[in-house]
């Protein structure tokens, strides 16, 4: 397809939507007419382009103009550092989120074929490119439409950089066939990927092996995906078993499971591995995509140890194979200098014509005379139950090592893998395995990280130790791939983790407490000077709590506080206790979080019942308000704690049942908004209740105000639960300022999510938010001891609820370290002698 065909193709699909986002449909025919106006924008002299990117409409209509208009591409991730690629080859535009930066007159020699100009991925941010032509990228998307069988009511979701070889060729093959294009920079753990997943009826995405280990984390197998067709697989080698797997669930789910392997030397793909076989063949890269063959040429010089004869280096051939590298910008000049891409992989071709790689020329070195094939060694520590990283640095071997077990000696496991001297060795202890945004193994990344340890001592954030502190786990039980909310994080332990995670990272980023460990680390950034963090639930709910203690003894007359802690329940349920995890997984979630509730209060109830007549034995059962009785003057005292509890109770049972899981998965926003309707239907009577014992259902509304919210992700959304809030707060309490008071709290959590402030703020706010429950509780037996002092009862309150709440994380500490102490005793394996 030439550069003037591209926008014929393009016009010729008519009003069939191209581009969906979340809230754009862009049909084919509007598609050609911005191209034709971004080629012009460019002009009509050759230029070269370097395209900063992302996965939005400008960006992708910057990339068509650029091609429709016959010029070179050099596609980069935006926010990176290009200056390498910048310096080395003097782009004459710059484009940068849909602007262009026209820096001189089109100075560039390039040769007539060249289109496209690509970082491999094993080179993030060298200026060594690989040079592709249209021809290239023609073939290729023509192939690889060909074997995946894309129809034009296919619908695929751009889960990899646009700035990636194979982002880039699920665009070119879709397009080509006239598909659409879900565009989303939103990752398969994050609701908002299945919510446009769902609403534009999704048939494929494409992942790399780390994409397949978060699938599996988030329950992937028990979503509801009635349009999904297929789902390719490159990028790097994924394990076997996970093959089998997924290839399995596929299966039984009706989508097909499409292994491939490629590189951006090739454009993208050489082979693939036809769904049917991938069960009982899944070590295979399968066979060569339509137009390209395989050759496995002999090694030549020393071989190596235990190698097969029937293994060498595997050559490809095809009209995807790349014109040839560029160093500067004279080699933009130059024409083909490539005809065979050897690929530096080892392989076979199995007895039933599939090929297998068995490794990389590359993954060898050679040290103290000995040829050590580093995949093999990577695999014995593997074994051994140790994710790891093998290269070659200054004469010695660095392991980069993480998720060790227990006891585990990771440098004697590669000593006796590799039969290097000890000394040769040298382990590296990560939390994180360095991996390029492909997903593939950094190796220079593990060489950087040996010369940073050399300099500095290797100085790391212990992110691991405080996920243990806060959650009481066992750090050496937590995988640096799992987040706050896999680990069982709730509404309590947020707080204390959200105010620690911010003095230990200087930042708090979005959605943290869905991130993995690793991510999270690599967040971390010097603290700005102007403040720290504070979300906006964190400061309300310290806020919430002094209100109320403050109001129930007399210093001020500011009711309202119980209700906007109503609402921040209702946001933490949703954001804490309703995640991508599997069903039962969430049910355990839930109940914990019942239990971190129900339990402090029943035993201080308890206590209270030995020392005054505060309480009933109903209120041991948290139940007041429905056994009564209704005419003591403490009757209503721990309302609150008794329409959270229960609400959570029917939630738990909703959620645990596979049709409320479902629909609760599929559309998650409008689930809560169901609930909030049906709430506010009750507000106003609607099944003409109003007794006291239907207080639960009647306040409900509150907590599903937040529920909403914390679903809400785009300004329309918010907007519905502003309205929503709105319309069942006037006249609620029958007070103008109590209602205004609630709804300015509510409508705060709906669209502010944090604020900034100083440090001691947001320490003291977090102190506060944490202990809130229990100053609740406590709160009415500890005021009135001070009599007229009303200032000092409160301050004394909120004193003794912090106090007793760090007393009560030391016991739940303690008693979760003798249970990590006991297993292990159990578990330990006895010495080797």
């Amino acid at each position: 397809m030439t550069a003037g065909r591209l926008l014929d193709h393009l016009t010729s699909r008519g009003d069939d939507p191209a581009l969906l986002t979340a809230d754009r449909r862009v049909s084919y025919r509007e598609l050609a007419d911005d191209v034709a106006a971004s080629a012009s924008d460019l002009g009509s002299q050759r230029r070269l382009v370097l395209l900063e990117c992302r996965n939005d409409i400008e960006t992708l209509v910057s990339y068509l103009g650029a091609l429709a208009g016959g010029h070179v591409v050099i596609p980069l991730p935006a926010d990176g550092d290009h200056a390498a690629v910048i310096d080395t080859y003097d782009p004459d535009v710059i484009v940068r989120g849909g602007s262009m930066e026209h820096r001189h007159r089109a100075a560039h020699d390039l040769h007539p074929d060249l289109a496209l100009l690509l970082s491999t991925s094993g080179s993030t941010g060298s200026p060594k490119l690989v040079r592709l032509s249209r021809n290239n990228l023609i073939a290729n998307a023509e192939s690889i439409a060909t074997y995946l069988d894309i129809r034009d009511t296919d619908r695929a979701a751009t889960t990899l950089p646009m700035s990636y070889c194979y982002g880039l060729s699920v665009i070119h093959s879709h397009l080509l066939r006239g598909a659409g294009l879900i565009l989303t920079d939103h990752s398969v753990v994050d609701d908002e990927f299945w919510d446009l997943m769902a609403r534009h009826r999704g048939t494929t995405f494409a992942g790399v092996p780390h994409t397949f280990d978060l699938l599996h984390r988030i329950g992937f197998g028990d979503m509801q995906l009635p349009h999904l067709r297929y789902v390719t697989q490159a990028g790097g080698r994924l394990a076997p078993d996970r093959v089998r797997r997924f290839a399995q669930l596929g299966r039984r789910r009706g989508w097909q499971l499409f292994v491939m392997y490629g590189a951006t030397e090739a454009t993208a793909r050489m082979a693939y591995l036809p769904p049917e076989l991938a069960v009982d063949n899944p070590h295979a890269i399968g066979v060569p995509i339509p137009g390209g063959t395989f050759d496995i040429e002999v090694l030549e010089g020393e071989p190596v140890d235990g190698m097969p004869a029937d293994v060498g280096e595997l050559v490809y051939r095809g009209a995807g194979v790349m014109m040839g590298y560029a160093h500067d910008r004279d080699d933009l000049a130059a024409g083909r200098t490539v005809a065979a891409l050897r690929t530096g992989d080892l392989a076979r071709r199995n007895s039933n014509g599939l090929y297998e790689v068995v490794g990389r020329i590359s993954r060898f070195a050679k040290l103290y005379g000995l040829r050590l094939d580093l995949e093999r060694i990577e695999a014995s520590l593997r074994d051994a139950d140790v994710s790891a990283i093998c290269t070659e640095g200054d004469g010695e071997l660095l392991v980069a090592a993480a998720d060790r077990p227990a006891g585990c000696d990771v440098g004697l496991v590669a000593t006796t893998a590799s039969g290097l001297p000890r000394a040769a060795v040298r382990v590296l202890d990560v939390d994180e395995l360095p991996r390029l945004p492909t997903g593939k193994p950094d190796l220079h990344g593990v060489r950087q990280l040996a010369d940073r340890i050399r300099s500095d001592d290797g100085v790391a954030l212990d992110l691991r130790g405080l996920f243990a502190d806060v959650l009481h786990l066992d750090a050496a039980s937590i995988d640096d791939g799992a987040s706050f909310v896999d680990l069982g994080g709730n509404s309590l332990s947020y707080v204390s983790m959200s105010v620690r995670l911010e003095r230990a990272i200087g930042h708090l980023p979005a959605d943290w407490q869905r991130l993995p460990l690793r991510e999270l680390e690599a967040a971390s950034r010097p603290r700005r000077w102007w403040g720290t963090t504070l979300e906006t639930s964190v400061a309300l709910r310290a806020i919430a709590i002094v209100l109320v203690v403050g109001s129930h003894a007399g210093l001020y007359t500011l009711w309202g506080g119980a209700h906007v802690l109503l609402g921040i329940a209702g946001y933490n349920f949703g954001r804490f206790c309703l995640t991508p995890l599997p069903r039962l997984q969430r049910a355990r979630h839930l109940r914990n979080t019942i239990a971190w509730i129900a339990v402090p209060s029943v035993a201080w109830v308890a206590i209270a019942l030995l020392g005054t007549n505060d309480y009933t034995a109903a209120n041991l059962l948290l139940a007041n308000k429905f056994l009564g009785p209704s005419d003591s003057v403490t009757a209503g005292r721990l309302w609150f704690v008794e329409v959270v509890v229960w609400i959570l109770v029917t939630l738990a049972l909703v959620c645990w049942t596979p049709i409320g899981d479902r629909l609760e998965r599929r559309a998650p926003f409008a689930f809560a908004m169901g609930f909030l309707t049906l709430g506010l239907v009750v507000r106003f009577h609607g099944f003409g209740m109003g007794h006291a014992a239907w207080f639960t259902v009647v306040a409900f509304w509150f907590f599903a105000i937040g529920w909403a919210a914390s679903k809400a992700s785009t300004t329309l959304q918010r907007l519905a639960v502003t309205l929503m809030l709105a319309v069942g707060i006037v006249g609620y309490f029958g007070n103008p300022r109590r209602e205004l008071l609630v709804f300015v709290g509510l409508a705060l959590l709906i669209w502010l999510p944090a604020v900034r402030c100083p440090s001691i703020v947001t320490v003291t706010a977090g102190v506060l938010a944490e202990a809130s429950l229990v100053i609740y509780l406590t709160h009415y037996q500890v005021y009135p001891l001070f009599g007229e002092h009303r200032l000092l009862g409160v301050t004394s309150t909120l004193l003794t609820g912090v106090v007793l709440t760090q007393l009560l994380m030391m016991a739940r500490r303690r008693i979760r370290v003798r249970g990590i102490r006991h297993v292990n005793s159990r578990t330990a394996s006895p010495a080797p002698r």
